[in-house]
């Protein structure tokens, strides 16, 4: 019975997924491959763990239990090499499978189980490298946020770019308001009583903020590996500071107006969440 619910679950990753019934390989939804059977169970038992060691002793027991050794060993590189052919995935810079000499594997994508029954009642998403992703429970939480499966695949450079633009646009604004210090301190005080307050979580969010920019700066010039995922933990402490740097066009509005003001202001209340869609977006092709 159990076997019955099992069958024709359908594996997501990245521009992936897979059929476990079938053993096609899709990308994109345009079938890229059809596995051997061997490989087919080794990928199935890698994508039913992801993050977690796959041990080459459970692999034997449950894959080639009535093989030799040397025929498990055989076997088992050449499934793994056709995994990777079919994956364009590298041993030595992986993106899907990790291999842990002499111990075993580790799917380290996020992973999306359709089907099977129960199993397909909570989605797997795991996150590791340099991605960014949200778990189905996640998704079904939010009805404003993007779902990474709603949003298009970009250039992982292109998007990499593009946030690294944004830390430096929120690291000249704090720059620039510590640099000015007095006139800002000037112009809080014409608002009366509150602007000490103002004036004091200002300078405070600015001095949190700049190391903080400073390091996304590097990790996204340098390529880190597992960026996404140190971003997705940084997000919800992110956002508040953000949102409250929005408002910073108004402390120059002497100088460029209050129509300007408010423009600048709108498009900054978004940028929090453009951060976040470019992580994912860059995600589907990294």
């Amino acid at each position: 019975m159990a076997e019955t619910k099992a069958r024709g679950r359908t594996f997501r990753f990245g521009v992936f997924e897979m059929n476990e019934e079938t053993g096609e390989l899709r990308k994109d939804g345009k079938t890229q491959t059809r596995l051997r059977e061997q490989a087919t169970r080794v990928l199935v038992m890698l994508l039913e763990r992801p993050r977690d060691l796959v041990t080459r002793e459970e692999l034997r027991e449950r894959l080639w239990a009535s093989d030799t050794f040397v025929d498990f060993d055989h076997g088992m590189n050449t499934a793994i090499n056709q995994l990777r052919n079919g994956l364009g995935d590298e041993a030595g810079n992986p993106r899907f499978i990790q291999t842990l000499p002499r111990k075993g594997y580790r799917f380290i994508a996020p992973v999306e189980i359709v089907g099977g029954g129960p199993v397909a009642q909570s989605s797997v998403t795991i996150e590791t490298g340099g991605n960014f992703a949200v778990n189905d429970g996640e998704a079904r939480r939010s009805t404003v946020l993007s779902d990474a499966r709603e949003l298009p695949a970009v250039s992982s450079g292109l998007a990499n770019m593009l946030f690294l633009l944004i830390q430096l646009i929120y690291l000249i604004f704090y720059i620039l308001s510590l640099v000015r210090i007095r006139q800002v301190d000037a112009l809080l005080r014409e608002s009366g009583e509150p602007a000490r307050l103002i004036l004091v979580v200002l300078i405070i969010t600015a001095a949190a903020g700049i190391p903080t920019r400073l390091y996304l700066i590097t990790a996204a010039a340098f390529h880190y590996r597992g960026l996404g995922e140190k971003f997705r933990r940084l997000f919800p402490a992110l956002v508040p500071f953000d949102e409250l740097w929005a408002l910073a066009p108004f402390l120059a509005v002497e100088q460029i107006g209050i129509g300007a003001a408010i423009a600048v202001t709108a498009a900054l209340l978004y940028l929090p969440f453009a951060q976040r869609s470019l992580m994912l977006m860059g995600r589907k092709t990294a």
